[in-house]
């Protein structure tokens, strides 16, 4: 039932260039020691598997690297059936290419484009993700697999259009295509099994494939497909899902007139990973601990995909067992409805903590501070929909918290904070500063399933040379079941 709802939550959001305490959208990783006593001093791990048992990184010699010029001809190959595509099946103008175009755009060099904020800040990582997994699953490890991701991108931007090459797609398609598609890669190897044999051994390559195409082509061509291996040959790590759905409304008046109940019902649903554990003591590679939240509406207010944020660590360290996590991570963030839009990518510092109060009662915390090399956010009131541009293109820095306070497994309080400096690159100069705070309440009804309600609060002060200064505050609010679901392999372990 997991791998059913993960691989189809994933797979529609792809193709939109998209237990018994069940975490709430804001919540942390905890220990639920109700269910098991389990101590993190009595488990330990060695050069090549965790705590768990399971391998620390995929297998070399199931998993060997090919040479170099195989990844990068079939980057070559992703383009051209992407544009054959474009140009023959969809007959669009932008791939009608010439020799002459590819000569100007190596003479003019580069832009900042004016393409829909949809298409800058998730389509172009998307298709970085593709290019990025092309490595991955040659192999190559996550840092080895960003040169076939600029490779892509490159190749794209100076043959693949009749426009000039843009700078923001040349920074946001490697970059925010290697944290999608690690993240990608992960979930596929949790699917993946080479022991197995029979249906199970074809379910378990249908969804993997759904999720990570490209290593389903490449497991194809390789002989992975069809190989049974007598061990586990890939890394593996917990990975629990939290899934809601339920109303969310948009109120749709400004200042002291923005109250409840003032917008329109609209559907939503909302898939959150959580994937490695925190608090175990071990040497971190990047995205071996790592969160996504993935969020779909349907209604007035809102557009299909309504947000998508996350983390994942490249370096970290275990300051005390059970409590303490500090590290480097890189962050994802697209937000876009009819109130706001803001997308940006960064690295940065971040404490992950978890603090007893009682014995089955824990607070929970993450905080960030990263810097933004790219970000976009409107200029106008509502989202990019005419055929120019609405958004800048800018960079600076932002900082995220999240806290939640587990109530005996019975309740949960939590709160989530999210701000952003912008200044401007590209656009109308000046600097945007942008908030989005959101407290949550959760209640337990039966085992894995609960009752919540999320308020969010949308603040945006833009501070630009060409228009007037301008305050915005909107909110919205959500009422939600929620069903949540622990990897069975550490059941008891942690939440």
């Amino acid at each position: 039932m997991k791998v059913i709802l993960l691989a189809g939550f994933l797979f529609l959001f792809l193709s939109m260039k998209a237990q018994d305490t069940p975490r709430t959208d804001s919540a942390s990783y905890s220990i639920d020691s109700s269910k098991r006593n389990v101590s993190y001093d009595t488990l330990k791990y060695d050069s090549t598997h965790d705590m768990y048992g399971d391998l620390l990184n995929d297998d070399p010699q199931y998993n060997p690297r090919y040479k170099w010029y195989i990844p990068a001809t079939r980057v070559i190959m992703t383009n051209v059936f992407n544009w054959a595509t474009a140009k023959y099946i969809f007959h669009y103008d932008w791939p009608a290419t010439s020799i002459s175009d590819w000569k100007n755009n190596l003479k003019k060099g580069w832009e900042w484009d004016s393409d829909k904020f949809g298409v800058n800040f998730i389509g172009h990582p998307h298709s970085g993700n593709y290019y990025f997994n092309v490595g991955r699953s040659n192999g190559y490890t996550f840092w080895g697999s960003l040169p076939f991701a600029i490779e892509g991108s490159l190749t794209w931007e100076y043959f693949g259009e009749n426009t000039r090459p843009s700078i923001n797609d040349f920074i946001n398609t490697p970059i925010s295509g290697m944290f999608l598609g690690e993240i990608i890669y992960r979930i596929s190897s949790n699917i993946l099994d080479d022991r197995t044999r029979g249906a199970e051994r074809v379910w378990r390559e249908i969804f993997a494939g759904i999720i990570n195409p490209p290593r389903a082509l490449n497991r194809l061509t390789q002989g992975k497909m069809f190989r049974v291996t007598s061990k586990e040959v890939y890394q593996k790590e917990p990975l629990n899902i939290t899934f809601f759905a339920g109303v969310h409304k948009v109120n749709n008046k400004i200042g002291k007139n923005n109250l409840f109940g003032t917008g329109t019902n609209n559907a939503i649903v909302h898939l959150q990973l959580d994937y490695g554990d925190p608090f175990e003591t071990r040497h971190r590679k990047p995205f071996d601990l790592f969160r996504l939240r993935i969020e779909l509406g349907y209604g007035a207010d809102v557009h299909v995909l309504d947000n998508v944020n996350g983390y994942g660590i490249l370096f970290g360290k275990n300051f005390k067992p059970s409590r303490l996590l500090g590290g480097v991570f890189q962050h994802f963030d697209y937000w876009r409805n009819n109130i706001f839009e803001v997308g940006s990518l960064g690295y940065g510092g971040g404490l992950i903590s978890r603090i007893p109060v009682k014995r089955h009662s824990n607070i929970y915390s993450s905080i960030h501070l990263a810097v933004v090399p790219l970000a976009g956010n409107n200029t106008q009131f509502g989202p990019d929909t005419s055929e120019f541009r609405h958004y800048n293109f800018g960079g600076g820095m932002e900082a995220k918290m999240e806290e939640t306070f587990n109530l005996n497994n019975w309740a949960t309080l939590g709160f989530t904070g999210f701000y952003y400096w912008i200044h401007t690159y590209n656009g109308l100069p000046g600097n945007s500063l942008v908030g989005i705070l959101k407290p949550v309440i959760t209640v337990k009804l039966y085992k894995n399933l609960r009752i919540g309600f999320e308020q969010l609060i949308y603040h945006n002060d833009r501070f630009l040379n060409d228009i007037p200064t301008l305050h915005l505050t909107r909110t919205e609010q959500k009422l939600f079941l929620q069903l949540y679901f622990e990897d069975p392999q550490r059941r008891g372990k942690y939440n």
